[in-house]
């Protein structure tokens, strides 16, 4: 892949494929624009990459201006993105597999990467990034293996009533039809699971005897509806049922739109032409103060400090496993080989070592940072300091 040359380029270009290949990175004629009109007010040679990431970063967050920040954040994380994915595919063996659909379905993602990000703690978002990326494509295969996996029936029995919900709604039905078909779901699940297969993602339709029970306790229920209608047959049932299996798998398993595709209804345009320009200038007279700049250096200096100071604590067969595992890159079956003991045995040790970094680094954040200790905010501070081990220990080895 051919790196870009300028500031302009990384937060203006996007990424174009040619079958399962990097091709050319294609300019966004807008957010090319929106950078040209930044360099104006601010001279390219007194800002940075971080500069403008954070910038943009800023900028995404704020609903009326939302717009095109991510689409500069979108063309900044395209590398990280690009190489997540590629690292990813060198595990995968089945030959269906294609790169340029994981990227979409990663790169997608960024929205939600970017809200869940702060730059003011992990102080790199594309390092957060890279990491996010390779979460949200094993989250991808492991979605896609089980409703690959499932029939539609076993489906129906693994997901919760809030996930049929949201997948009806997500199909765009109405709250009537999404009543009656909860109901349904509700019958199904509940007359069928004591008859289910010990093998439950091959499990097949009900009998018809069965349906039929479906259906009476269904008409049975019926008048708890809003709207009650009259009875219905077990074949309506039936067909309301494997509705709500395509509904739940598509909502699982969305399809991928690549940004280069055609517009609909047009012989020309790619759907990255959409992007709408909401850049004005007045947004530069919010750009990020070089007293911010120097509090987010100091914060990740502190973290440094912080982290380097309890690894220093730690005993030396636990510094050797943080080396062993994020410095000299070995498995943890290599390492376990190495010292003689069971691969379990690393595991749970590397495992306690990465709690006591956790809770030191989480204490940190909340009486420095005065930052809430919730459940996301902790799930988010493991993810920095797995991007800090690994940065921390790659360092060391150069």
């Amino acid at each position: 892949m051919r790196p870009r040359k300028n500031i302009t380029e990384l937060f203006s270009t996007f990424l174009k494929f040619d079958a399962d290949r990097f091709s050319i990175w294609i300019t966004d004629a807008r957010l090319y624009r929106s950078m040209t009109i930044g360099f104006k007010q601010i001279s390219e040679a007194q800002t940075s990459e971080d500069f403008w990431a954070v910038y943009w970063h800023k900028q995404a967050q704020k609903s009326e201006k939302s717009e095109v920040a991510l689409g500069h954040m979108s063309a900044y994380l395209q590398e990280p993105c690009y190489w997540s994915v590629q690292k990813m595919m060198r595990r995968l063996q089945k030959s269906n597999d294609k790169m340029p659909d994981f990227f979409q379905v990663a790169i997608a993602s960024v929205p939600k990467i970017l809200k869940s990000c702060n730059p003011d703690v992990s102080g790199s978002v594309k390092g957060y990034a890279s990491i996010a990326f390779g979460n949200i494509i094993r989250d991808y295969l492991r979605q896609n293996q089980e409703t690959d996996l499932c029939s539609n029936w076993a489906l129906l029995l693994k997901v919760s009533r809030k996930l049929l919900t949201e997948s009806l709604h997500n199909g765009g039905l109405d709250a009537k039809t999404i009543e009656s078909y909860l109901l349904a779901w509700t019958c199904f699940e509940s007359i069928y699971l004591p008859r289910k297969s010990p093998k439950l993602r091959q499990i097949v339709a009900p009998e018809p005897t069965t349906w039929e029970a479906i259906a009476a306790a269904y008409n049975q229920m019926r008048h708890q509806l809003s709207f009650p209608e009259s009875e219905c047959s077990k074949e309506t049932i039936e067909r309301w049922l494997i509705e709500c299996g395509n509904q739940v798998r598509k909502y699982l398993y969305p399809s991928v739109k690549s940004l280069n595709s055609p517009k609909p209804g047009y012989e020309e345009g790619e759907l990255q032409d959409e992007l709408v320009d909401t850049f004005r200038e007045p947004l530069l007279a919010e750009l990020i103060q070089q007293e911010e700049q120097a509090t987010r250096l100091k914060q990740k200096n502190q973290i440094n400090d912080v982290l380097e100071a309890a690894i220093a604590k730690l005993d030396s067969t636990a510094q050797q496993l943080l080396q062993l595992y994020y410095q000299q890159g070995l498995t943890q079956q290599q390492i376990a080989k190495e010292l003689a003991v069971q691969q379990y045995t690393v595991s749970r040790k590397l495992s306690k070592i990465r709690e006591s970094l956790l809770l030191t680094l989480t204490c940190w954040s909340q009486e420095t940072l005065h930052i809430p200790i919730t459940s996301d905010v902790v799930k988010y501070i493991s993810t920095i300091l797995e991007e800090w081990l690994q940065a921390h220990y790659q360092n060391d080895a150069h």
